[in-house]
């Protein structure tokens, strides 16, 4: 890149200081305004990614949030609509078999291993508009920028939009980057099921996404870079304005059921009960203070507890929940899962209930490759960005590539470290920030090396 290698993408006046203090924060945006005269290269790229993001959070089912399951109606509109803007900015643009949209930048050597950048754009429930978005629309205003301004790079530069992560639809995760990186092939299909009974692969076949083109190919990956919100409140309360990741969590989630004896509340003496809601309390408390006492990056949770007889005068008699735990070390990981399940079955036996703890997810924790996080480093500090190390606590599809190629994730903040929400938010000076990174670690990938 000529002269200073990231000035380019941090035009003066852009940022306001200080916007991740919470005391300061305020959606500025960029310090263009219509009339003010014409935009630089950095700009343009900025509020095309605003744009891109604004129109992404209209494809929605009606109600809170935004709402875009896989293969429905909006999810197929906001997919079809990314490869109309990919087409538009002069990128080669194709859908694969599961429906994960690409936008290439095609390279001069093509033969070498390309460069792989995006997000997901399914969202939970009721979601907000920038957790998997971002992501995919910071990677398509990168590569349009490059383009416009560079030319074509020496190795190909691949924006993609996976078509599922959150498995808000269906009952499996990862369905778009496991395509790609081969944990699912097409025969998980049949038999998974969405809530209504409708299977994926019947879900599926309505996918009418074009052209198509099979899924790029691991072997020929270079690297993989994720662009995300933090979803968390960790770089918000330090005032710290980038997070680069150096590992994701592992994670190990189980189905436990607690099961004593229902009898009538008001006729059975404290002493003679088997009381299945005390006992999943206990070792809700119990999780809580051991996991403290490991201290971080160890989290645990009782997510969802389910009553039953669920009967304001009757002792409980059954209580189903679920247990998560996370860290980013496996011994660790593994080692703390075994502590806690044997003080459940301690408080099992002297409450005299009976204890079934079923194993349902197990995702090993996933490094992020360490000369990518020194380029983060360097371009940060380059462009007078604060940053820290940190560990991720929610998967995301770059642990998927990260043992098959070099992955790399850079964090924006989160504001009240609010996800999954409506609420979910990120201010524009922010957004830009992760973009500018980006774009300059894009740069270095895909025009230097």
């Amino acid at each position: 890149m000529p002269g200073d290698r990231y000035a380019y993408a941090r035009p003066a006046g852009l940022y306001t200081k200080g916007w991740t203090d919470r005391s300061r924060w305020r959606r500025a945006g960029p310090s263009w305004q219509p009339g003010a005269g014409p935009m630089s290269g950095a700009e343009e790229a900025a509020a095309y990614m605003q744009g891109l993001l604004e129109k992404l959070a209209e494809f929605s089912e009606p109600g809170e949030g935004v709402t875009r399951l896989l293969y429905s109606p909006e999810w197929m509109q906001a997919q079809q609509f990314l490869l109309e803007q990919i087409s538009d900015s002069g990128l080669k643009g194709y859908a694969d078999d599961v429906g994960n949209v690409y936008g290439e930048l095609t390279g001069r050597r093509s033969s070498e291993p390309i460069v792989l950048t995006g997000s997901h754009i399914d969202t939970v429930v009721s979601g907000g508009r920038y957790d998997g978005a971002y992501g995919v629309a910071a990677a398509l205003a990168a590569l349009r920028h490059l383009r416009r301004t560079y030319g074509p790079p020496q190795r190909t530069i691949t924006a993609v939009s996976f078509a599922e992560e959150e498995g808000s639809r269906f009952p499996l995760t990862f369905w778009g980057s496991g395509h790609v990186t081969g944990l699912y092939d097409i025969s998980e299909a049949a038999d998974c099921r969405d809530a209504g009974g409708v299977s994926l692969q019947e879900a599926m076949a309505g996918c009418e996404l074009g052209p198509r083109q099979p899924k790029p190919s691991c072997s020929g990956l270079a690297a993989y870079v994720e662009l995300h919100i933090e979803q968390g409140i960790v770089l918000e309360r330090e005032g710290t304005q980038l997070g680069i990741v150096s590992a994701i969590c592992g994670q190990r989630r189980f189905a436990a059921v607690v099961r004593g004896a229902a009898n009538h509340a008001g006729t059975t003496p404290m002493g003679l009960r088997s009381d299945a809601l005390a006992a999943a309390a206990e070792m809700t408390l119990r999780l809580e203070a051991l996991a403290t006492a490991t201290g971080d990056p160890l989290v645990a949770t009782v997510g969802r507890l389910e009553v039953r007889p669920n009967t304001p005068n009757v002792i409980p008699g059954e209580v189903r929940f679920t247990l998560d735990i996370r860290h980013s070390h496996e011994p660790e990981l593994e080692a703390f899962c075994a502590q806690a399940l044997d003080v459940f079955a301690e408080i099992a036996e002297r409450r005299g209930a009976a204890l079934r703890v079923e194993p349902r997810l197990a995702a090993v924790p996933a490094l992020m490759d360490a000369r990518l996080q020194n380029e983060l480093a360097a371009i940060c500090a380059g462009q007078g960005f604060t940053w820290r190390s940190m560990v991720s606590g929610a998967g995301h599809d770059a642990q998927l590539f990260a043992p098959l190629c070099p992955a790399a994730m850079l964090f924006v903040p989160s504001r009240g470290g609010i996800s999954h929400a409506p609420e979910e938010d990120t201010p524009p000076e922010a957004l830009t920030a992760g973009l500018n990174v980006l774009i300059a670690l894009l740069y270095k990938l895909g025009y230097e090396e």
